[in-house]
């Protein structure tokens, strides 16, 4: 008989700001205890970057528009999928020594073993990155 997968956990923030702290809450707290250390600031660094760039990217208004987060386990990775409802899609910038944005996808290069943009089947727009773990015991 295969193994039965976890459910994916999936949470909607509202493209605000204040969400990326939510966020990277809600995904750190869901991941299992013995995984937290290794895997937990990676996981939330990955988490606030990719939020921030949908809240800032890929919303306009932010009364009325979500940013929506999965994370699931799935072939000794940790992926996460952030997705707005833009229509954009994230490159890899190449900021001088005095820009103050655009290093986000930098972080998630650097991170993530893989990461990928694919527009969403309805409406929108999903980053999705994946972080090694090994299974502990």
């Amino acid at each position: 008989m295969p193994e039965i997968p976890l459910v994916p956990a999936h949470w909607r923030f509202p493209a605000h700001p204040n969400s990326v702290r939510r966020a990277r809450h809600a995904v750190a707290a869901s991941l299992p205890h013995c995984l937290r250390p290794s895997l937990g600031d990676d996981l939330g660094l990955l988490t606030s970057e990719l939020v921030t760039n949908a809240i800032r990217h890929g919303a306009r208004r932010a009364d009325e528009e979500f940013i929506e987060l999965v994370l699931w386990p799935a072939d000794g990775h940790y992926w996460l999928a952030v997705s707005d409802p833009g229509t954009g899609k994230p490159v890899l910038a190449d900021p001088d020594a005095d820009s103050e944005s655009g290093r986000g996808l930098i972080l998630v290069d650097s991170l993530a073993t893989a990461w990928t943009v694919r527009p969403r089947p309805t409406r929108g727009t999903s980053v999705i990155a994946g972080l090694p773990f090994r299974k502990h015991g």
